[in-house]
């Protein structure tokens, strides 16, 4: 009797485990629909790897999107959203285990060195904006880094001579918030609020005339972005 009792506990503790285990491996690919693929789509529409409307059908289409954001984000490229392209994505997938949730749910976590620099300019430069345009703040750093002008790198850009006055004040050394650290991360996966800008002021604070001399293409919060 012992022995059948053991014998069907460990039959349930394998099927509890195995159960699990696939919740916890929960992968979107060709063929997939539904609600996890209809984010995912949005995400990927939002930073601009897909044009359309999501339709919660994973196609070629979605998969190549797919493919594109793994080679641009350093993921392994395959085509599939799993825990890890999921959580660089921003969303969180239905039936992931508690840690993958909590990796893919748009929390606070830092996925890189860059992004924690830029994360931390984020917050010493638009902390108290609205969460675009401390995404737009961002996206300047890194169309820096695109444009031959300036230096190559998300440190060489914020570190640069006299470029960010967080950087003279010490201001740049502040812990970021979850949503500078958010907002940071959608600007390194492609959003550019901004459409390219490679300045910005807030034109209540700004002494310099020659960042007043250029040509504004829109504002966000209390800052003008330009080019």
């Amino acid at each position: 009797m012992k022995k059948r009792f053991c014998l069907a506990l460990a039959m349930i503790m394998a099927l509890t485990l195995l159960t699990s285990d696939a919740l916890a491996a929960t992968v979107l690919e060709v063929g997939s629909s539904g609600s996890d693929v209809t984010k995912v789509q949005n995400r990927l529409i939002q930073y601009g790897y897909m044009t359309g409307a999501a339709d919660g059908r994973y196609g070629e289409k979605t998969r190549d999107a797919v493919i594109w954001f793994q080679q641009r984000n350093g993921l392994t490229v395959d085509g599939k959203v799993g825990p890890r392209t999921a959580a660089a994505l921003g969303v969180t997938l239905s039936g992931s285990s508690s840690a993958a949730a909590a990796a893919s749910s748009g929390s606070a976590s830092i996925v890189s060195a860059d992004h924690r620099l830029l994360a931390k300019l984020v917050y010493a430069e638009a902390r108290g904006e609205p969460y675009k345009g401390q995404v737009a703040v961002a996206a300047v750093v890194l169309n820096r880094v695109r444009s031959s002008s300036f230096p190559n790198t998300v440190s060489g850009v914020i570190y640069q001579r006299n470029a960010f006055t967080c950087v003279n004040n010490g201001s740049i050394n502040n812990t970021p918030d979850s949503s500078c650290i958010r907002a940071a991360l959608d600007a390194l996966n492609g959003w550019d609020p901004t459409g390219g800008c490679l300045y910005y002021y807030n034109p209540k604070t700004a002494t310099d005339d020659w960042i007043r001399s250029r040509t504004t293409k829109t504002v966000i919060g209390r800052h003008y972005f330009c080019t």
